[in-house]
């Protein structure tokens, strides 16, 4: 005997057991767990989500891997800008 194993989507699975059973042929059903979407942060003001890029560099601070510089004043900012 073969196993052949195949993805069907939920709404299709009744139709193929269904099928398979008219063929005289065995079946086992095993779940396939999907992976959770990451959550993406929502931006009231435009009313869309953070893209890739962006989503991307908030994990890599929160992660630790970028550093988080602090800025008390727009001076201090436009400082640590001409200081690249």
């Amino acid at each position: 005997m073969t196993a052949i194993t195949i993805n069907i989507p939920d709404r299709k699975v009744n139709f193929f057991k269904k099928l398979i059973a008219e063929m005289g042929w065995t079946y086992e059903v095993q779940e396939v767990a999907q992976p959770k979407a990451k959550a993406r942060l929502y931006d009231p003001e435009t009313g869309e989500y953070l893209n890739d890029k962006t989503m991307k560099a908030i994990e890599d601070v929160r992660s630790g891997k970028e550093p988080v510089y602090e800025m008390k004043s727009m001076d201090d900012f436009k400082a640590w800008c001409e200081s690249l």
